[in-house]
Order: C-alpha cells, then sequence, then structure tokens
C-alpha cells in the first residue's frame, strides 16, 4: 500500500481544517484536523495545529534528515541510491528511498513538506523556526554507541539543540522563541543502535551486562536525555520504542542461521526494552505535570506489517531493495547497487524502511497517538 499524504485545507465558519489519509489495516479513510479545536473523537479526528509550530527531532537513523553528512562515519547515506524516491531524486541524509516518518507527520500537520537537518548548509530562518532533526545515525542512549560509529551522540545533539535554541531567540525575541518551544513536538527515537551493534554484533556490552541489565542501563540514559529535554523547555515529547530488530535483513543473515529466520532474541531484548521504556513514560508524566510524553509503538505496527504484507501491499519482507539485501547499508547501499521495486519491499537497505512503510509508520501513529499531546 503506497499512501500519498496530500493536505486539503477547508475554511469552514472561520475554521481552517487539514484532511489527511489515516491507516487501520488495509482500509484507508479521511480525517480532519482544525487549527482551532484540540476535541480528539475517532469519527472526526482534531488537533490544535495552531499550536504545533514546529516539529524536532533527537535519535539516530529513524529521525536523521542530514546530520552526518560531513562525517567519516558509515552512519552515512548522502549519496544515490538512497534518496531516488525523494524530491527531485536528492540523496539527503535519510536512510531510506524517500521520506522518514517525522517527514510525514510534519506534512500531516500542516507545518512543512520535510524536516531539514540542523547542520544543513542550505537551512533557512524560516526551516529553523518550523523545525529540525538533531538526530545522528548511528547514535543511542549508551554513549559507547555513537563512539563506536563515529556519529553525534545524544549529548551532543542536546549542545547543537541550545545553540538552536540561541539562534531563534535573536531571531523573534525570548518571547516567542519560548511559544514554539513550548507548543512544539518532540520525537524522540533511539535504541536501535545500542541493541543492534553495540550489544549484540560487538562484545563489549556483552561482557558487562545481560540484557535485562543493559537494557535496564539503557533505560537510564533514556530517562537522564529525556529529562535535560524538558528541562531546556520542551513540553510536548513522543518517545518511540524500537522496533523488531530481529526481524530486519541484516539481523536475519548475522544472526537467524544458515535459513535466515528472524533472530528471537533480538526481538526478546527489544520487548524488555520497550516495556521498562514504557512504564518509564508514564513514570514521567507523574513526575513533571506541566510537561506530556507520549509512548509511541513502532514494534507493534511493524510486527503487524510483516504478518500481513498483502494486505498491506508488500510482496518481500526478509531482503532490503538495495542490492542483494541481506547486509546493505550506508556504503555497501551504492549507486552500482541493483534496485528493485521500492514499493514492494519493507526495507529499503538491510536496516531501514522503506518510505511507504514510513507512510504507514506515520499514518498510524498519528491517528493513535497525536491526540495525546493535547
Amino acid at each position: 500500500m503506497n499512501i500519498e499524504f496530500r493536505l486539503h485545507r477547508l475554511e469552514i465558519q472561520g475554521e481552517i481544517f487539514i484532511q489527511l489519509p489515516m491507516v487501520c489495516g488495509n482500509s484507508v479513510s479521511l480525517y480532519l484536523f482544525t487549527l482551532q479545536s484540540s476535541h480528539c473523537s475517532t469519527g472526526n479526528t482534531r488537533l490544535l495545529n495552531s499550536s504545533v509550530p514546529a516539529l524536532f527531532a533527537f535519535g539516530d537513523s529513524l529521525v536523521d534528515t542530514g546530520n552526518n553528512n560531513d562525517l567519516l562515519t558509515l552512519g552515512r547515506c548522502n549519496f544515490p541510491p538512497y534518496g531516488m524516491n525523494f524530491h527531485d531524486g536528492i540523496a539527503t541524509g535519510r536512510f531510506s528511498n524517500g521520506r522518514l516518518t517525522i517527514d510525514f507527520y510534519a506534512e500531516a500537520l500542516g507545518i512543512k513538506k520535510y524536516v531539514h537537518a540542523y547542520l544543513d548548509p542550505s537551512l533557512q530562518v524560516q526551516d529553523l523556526l518550523t523545525g529540525v532533526s538533531f538526530a545522528s545515525s548511528g547514535s543511542g542512549f549508551d554513549s559507547m554507541t555513537s563512539h563506536l560509529a563515529s556519529v553525534r551522540s545524544l549529548n551532543e545533539q542536546l549542545k547543537m539543540f541550545k545553540r538552536y535554541r540561541r539562534r531563534i531567540k535573536s531571531v523573534v525575541g525570548p518571547r516567542r522563541a519560548e511559544f514554539i518551544l513550548r507548543n512544539s513536538i518532540f520525537i524522540v527515537a533511539a535504541g536501535s543502535w545500542d541493541l543492534a551493534n553495540t550489544y549484540f554484533a560487538l562484545p563489549f556490552r556483552r561482557v558487562q551486562y545481560d540484557v535485562d541489565s543493559y537494557t535496564t542501563f539503557m533505560l537510564k540514559r533514556a530517562s537522564r536525555f529525556l529529562k535535560k529535554l524538558f528541562r531546556l523547555g520542551a513540553r510536548k515529547v513522543g518517545v518511540s520504542n524500537i522496533p523488531p530488530l530481529g526481524n530486519i535483513p541484516s539481523a536475519r543473515t548475522l544472526a537467524g542461521g544458515l535459513t535466515r529466520e528472524s533472530a528471537q532474541h533480538y526481538n526478546q531484548a527489544v520487548e524488555m526494552f520497550n516495556t521498562k521504556l514504557s512504564l518509564e513514560v508514564q513514570s514521567l508524566n507523574n513526575t513533571l505535570p506541566q510537561a506530556k510524553a507520549v509512548y509511541i509503538d513502532l514494534y507493534g505496527i511493524m510486527v503487524d506489517i510483516l504478518h500481513n504484507k498483502t494486505r498491506y501491499g508488500f510482496e518481500v519482507i526478509d531482503r532490503g531493495c538495495c542490492g542483494s539485501g541481506l547486509i546493505e547499508a550506508g556504503p555497501l547501499c551504492n549507486p552500482f547497487s541493483r534496485i528493485c521495486d521500492s514499493k514492494k519491499f519493507v526495507f529499503w537497505d538491510s536496516y531501514h524502511a522503506t518510505e511507504a512503510v514510513n507512510q504507514i509508520f506515520a499514518a498510524q501513529t498519528l491517528e493513535k497517538y497525536f491526540h495525546l499531546f493535547f
């Protein structure tokens, strides 16, 4: 299933509505998001869009829109065939053939068509005011993860955010800057690289921790990061859980045996962390009454897609679209790689989803979670 996010602005008795498609299983329906009402119902979903001036992202490749382009790292993809279905076929540094989930969020909320990377050299003032991504592919809650990948850690991303705050204050003044931060939505998506690379692919953390203690270690650092983000002015934070890593093509190749079955020990670790993360988000809401953290379940959506591929319009779930689809990602997925019909594939490379899946992520999570911010 390939969903086109076509926004329609309607003015009805002075209210501006944004109409967009939502997905539930294989059915697509239209919902209205109004600029002047925060009421949400299953029949006519409404969001207070006027209070969402910007969208921000922190984390890893799920939300990195190009912040690694200047780094010497394997966590970089600003070259073809990445971005082949993006605007003008440009490889921006997004780990997909097209847009990411946060790009569809921004469009659906009526903010803009896609989210720029904070370090994009072409960044304009308006891009700053409507939100940017600070994420760095290959980073994680564990500081060792970003160090091993030679990318920007979550602490470095917070430093960039502090610079961002100073920049917008100098442009629009402190009152408007405070309004933007207080009313914008922040998306945090990290942890995948901690488990897939730092824990399972390399021996360092497995010597120190079993799965239970390592996921607790990750959680403590995730909680610390979220509290820092709230202290810096964020008030509406969506926290994505980790998708089923045992089902990504590279995990099947490296840990799924000769028949490339899903790596269930990966998924068990992911489920353990996700359960802890969900409880921590609840705890943060109890201790930070002026803020709102929303737990976003990508794991469940991906499991449903993988179990019901035909209903979603996909044919291939165990290989990536780029090259052989078994292990390619980053520089191994390059202009010399064989390319498939990406609409038939769940995964673009051996780690990351296609634009079609990102569209489904966005549609289902918008419908299920975004009214909780209001």
